[in-house]
């Protein structure tokens, strides 16, 4: 909460952003995952709060304990724990998405894997106070922050920094292959029922919003520095002056305003700092790791393909290096990446390229099971110039249907291994 003299310098900033953001060595997690689901009742409306939260409780901590949240328009969160390789990570993700498909089953809830809700008007469900204000913050922008809140559903893929010598160009390829990886999962194609233009309408939401808190983070230069640049630039979305009451700043601030003049609620403190990143929304975000944050929600095994394909990428060096080359002509196509999809000629072809590699990469460390599954989505769609999104979008031109078949989103419980992901 607000301090009601200065008490937080730039220096300050900066050596959190530094010592926090980009803490160096960090490499005891390798990989975590967080898939989010739209959710819908038994007669397709969204999910009253009493019986989003009821399932979330039944279905925690899971088989892994993997963490559920409720995010503001009924969507359901899953956080897996981190695990030394994709393949853990996926194993975990999917014991304890069995865990949460049960529950919802039990109650003729569906959990469906789209980026953006095809039909419905964002309403929000969850009436926490910090939403409230976000609400109020996004409505003097805009409808497009109420569909973010609401309307849209992820796949976050979280990997290490890695050494100090590798976190430079770690960041840059993170932002490198982006574009390529948006277009070769793009699975929103609709909104306010009917088709946008656009194979990602999250990211078309996601990026009309704020630019100041949703645009790339510039990649040249030392990342801390340009992290540093982004935060302070950004605007104040909410100021905490009590536990339970958040004021919207309908008023435009930056973090760096506030910090050298102050507001009339006070000056930040470091815990406002905190909360400040928190409201940060790029592609990929420094968080003592990398949040990959590009991807629209996807079905089983969809989710699988995309984190095996990120993780080879920028794990394995021998690829990475590759995968720079790969992508050098389409590293700054992020919005041609969420409408255009793989019908840019530039991005297929960048996409082709990153997945030969993945799959020769996963082919090498004996991950069978996962390159199976990328070779099969290269061959399916990728290869065809094609995405997930292309297929709804087939579906609505052949029948009206805005929504995929309600299907169960794991494989069956006789199918996972769970000997190396249980506690």
């Amino acid at each position: 909460m607000p301090a009601p003299q200065r008490c937080l310098s730039r220096d300050q900033v900066a050596r959190h952003c530094r010592e926090h953001d980009f803490a160096e060595g960090r490499r005891a997690t390798t990989v975590g995952l967080e898939l989010e689901w739209l959710t819908l009742d038994p007669s397709g409306r969204r999910l009253r709060l009493e019986d989003a939260e009821a399932v979330i409780a039944e279905a925690s901590p899971g088989i892994t304990g993997g963490h559920l949240s409720l995010e503001p328009g009924g969507q359901i969160e899953l956080s897996t724990s981190p695990f030394p390789d994709a393949a853990l990570a996926c194993a975990a993700a999917a014991a304890d998405l069995l865990v949460l498909d049960q529950a919802c089953t039990a109650r003729g809830i569906g959990l469906v894997a789209l980026g953006q809700d095809p039909t419905r008007a964002p309403e929000r469900v969850v009436t926490a106070p910090r939403y409230r204000a976000m609400e109020s913050y996004f409505d003097a922008l805009g409808p497009a922050g109420r569909t973010m809140m609401c309307n849209t559903a992820a796949l976050q893929i979280n990997l290490c920094l890695g050494d100090p010598a590798q976190q430079v160009e770690r960041w840059r390829l993170a932002h490198q292959i982006g574009p390529a990886l948006i277009a070769a999962f793009a699975n929103s194609p609709f909104a306010d029922g009917a088709p946008t233009g656009w194979q990602s309408s999250r990211l078309r939401t996601w990026w009309t919003l704020d630019p100041s808190r949703s645009a790339p983070v510039p990649i040249d230069g030392d990342p801390a520095e340009r992290w540093l640049r982004y935060a302070l630039d950004a605007r104040v979305m909410l100021i905490r002056v009590g536990d339970d009451d958040f004021q919207a700043l309908r008023r435009p601030m930056s973090f760096g305003q506030w910090l050298d003049q102050g507001h009339e609620l006070g000056f930040p403190t470091i815990d406002d700092l905190v909360y400040h990143l928190t409201t940060l929304f790029p592609p990929v975000r420094p968080k003592g790791w990398l949040e990959l944050r590009m991807f629209d929600a996807l079905p089983t095994p969809f989710w699988h393909v995309a984190t095996a394909v990120a993780v080879a990428l920028l794990d394995d060096p021998d690829t990475a290096a590759a995968a720079g080359e790969a992508v050098a002509g389409t590293a700054g196509l992020w919005l041609e990446a969420a409408q255009l999809g793989l019908g840019h000629p530039l991005l297929a072809s960048a996409a082709r390229q990153c997945f030969e590699l993945a799959i020769e990469s996963l082919e090498r460390q004996r991950a069978d099971t996962l390159a199976g599954v990328a070779a099969a989505y290269h061959d399916r769609w990728v290869a065809r110039g094609r995405s997930p999104a292309d297929d709804r979008l087939d579906a609505w031109h052949r029948d009206g249907t805005f929504w995929p078949p309600r299907a169960s989103p794991v494989p069956y419980a006789e199918d996972l291994d769970l000997s190396a992901v249980l506690p």
